[in-house]
């Protein structure tokens, strides 16, 4: 995708602006795009160490105009997670802020503009990548499994449409940035708002900061976005007083808010007469599957509603059926051009096509009521969305087994919080720093328990469903 015609189209308005002062229109991200291109081959693989700055997301555009596919990853990545990453996949530059670039000293500087320096690591691209690929996101960021998620440029600008589209974007749209570029919720509103010429405020504090709701304020921020816990924070910091006369948009991603949660969200809403939208997405479908529209948050609250625009949402039996009959559970599969090309696990995997023809089967539980709007109920695998961020049940297990192999473990849980229960009690506090270092996830979405004996069965498979 290229928003070289759009920068043309808007000119002198401000596309990018943050906290440090930085402003880049839509002509100097344009120009920008066009300076990128000749010091960068296409068809590259860049990995893009990501802040909530202007620089980063200005260079984000000019590898999409170009055709360089970046891997975006947090600046803030553990270091041997990044050292992994580049030796499975061998990119050809980096991009990095400047503060990092004395880490790359000897490398050849082909670029720096914007707050961030581009370097080359080889002297050609290692894998293939094939012509549709556009760019890889982590699946989860938190486990350092080198899986990614292969996103095409239909994907993206299909996703980013439909999404200017359902939340009804225009030129005067200023969101701020509440969630990481490198996550797919994050990124989305970033293209979506690009799209359409609004103005994108980016900061990197936390709305548990002072300083955020100042810089919101100051810039007159008209939305922003967040993971359930944003929403539990949000509350804690006592939103629903606040005066915030710009704000028209709040939306909601990356995992089940709590009904009580959604429904306090919606009638806050309704009473102040802004805009409150539940969605519903995966990395694997480039961001949003399904949205619920504002006027129903508070009638259908609990609810993912229905499908973007452009998409499909379904419900499947055990049989492999298409269930059309209300409340009646069933696994939801989702069909539309934002369905990714597929995963990459090694870089030869960078060559293949599209695996999905347009499908997800995305493992979560639903049912759909007699209005058509759709709930979820569960998870058919082992996996929760911690603060937005997927973790597998699976992978916490054995990342845990591997550290300590004389330790047995189990973990199950909810969106809210990871169980991980051990048969050291000695060990609780270590193994759940361990996790929350390992993640880089708050120590609160983890408790360590004690349990004498993980229960089993005969042929030594964890009965999870027999755990306290």
């Amino acid at each position: 995708m290229s928003y070289y015609d759009e920068c043309e189209r808007y000119g002198s308005q401000i596309a990018l602006l943050d906290e440090q002062g930085l402003t880049i229109t839509y002509e100097q991200l344009a120009e920008g795009c066009e300076a990128m291109g000749q010091v960068v081959q296409s068809r590259s693989l860049v990995f893009h160490l990501c802040e909530n700055v202007a620089g980063s997301a200005g260079e984000y555009v000019g590898f999409l105009h170009n055709r360089v596919v970046p891997l975006m990853l947090d600046a803030k990545i553990d270091g041997g997670l990044l050292a992994h990453l580049l030796e499975v996949y061998r990119p050809r530059y980096i991009s990095v802020p400047d503060h990092m670039a004395g880490q790359y000293q000897d490398k050849p500087l082909l670029w720096q503009r914007w707050g961030y320096s581009l370097f080359q690591l080889e002297g050609e691209q290692v894998y293939p990548l094939n012509d549709d690929l556009a760019l890889l996101l982590t699946t989860s960021g938190s486990t350092g499994s080198p899986k990614l998620v292969r996103q095409s440029y239909t994907n993206i600008e299909s996703n980013a449409e439909s999404i200017a589209q359902y939340l009804e974007l225009d030129a005067t749209e200023r969101p701020v940035t509440t969630l990481p570029m490198n996550y797919t919720y994050g990124l989305s509103i970033i293209n979506s708002h690009l799209l359409v010429g609004a103005t994108i405020l980016l900061t990197t504090k936390s709305i548990m900061s002072r300083d955020f709701w100042m810089f919101m304020r100051e810039q007159k921020a008209t939305s922003f976005g967040g993971v359930p816990f944003t929403y539990e924070m949000l509350k804690r910091v006592r939103f629903f007083r606040m005066k915030l006369p710009d704000l028209r948009t709040f939306t909601q991603a990356g995992g089940k808010l709590a009904p009580e949660l959604h429904k306090e969200f919606a009638e806050y809403a309704q009473q102040t007469g802004k805009h409150f939208v539940v969605m519903y997405g995966q990395t694997e479908a480039t961001a949003r599957m399904s949205y619920l529209p504002y006027e129903k948050s508070l009638e259908k609250y609990g609810s993912i509603g229905i499908a973007i625009p452009g998409g499909r949402l379904e419900l499947i039996d055990v049989n492999g059926e298409t269930i059309t009959q209300p409340d009646v559970v069933g696994e939801l599969m989702y069909h539309g051009p934002n369905v990714t090309l597929g995963y990459a696990e090694q870089g030869e995997d960078l060559a293949k096509g599209d695996e999905r023809g347009g499908v997800l089967v995305t493992g979560d539980m639903a049912k759909m009521d007699e209005d058509g709007y759709f709930f979820v109920v569960g998870r058919k695998k082992r996996f929760l969305k911690l603060f937005g961020n997927r973790v597998n049940l699976d992978e916490i297990d054995r990342l845990v087994k591997q550290r300590y192999p004389d330790l047995d473990c189990a973990s199950t849980g909810t969106d809210q919080q990871l169980k991980i229960y051990l048969t050291d009690e000695s060990k609780l506090d270590e193994v759940k720093k361990f996790l929350s270092d390992t993640t880089h996830l708050n120590p609160s979405a983890f408790a360590a328990c004690y349990i004498p004996e993980i229960p089993k069965n005969e042929s030594g498979k964890t009965l999870y469903k027999n755990l306290p």
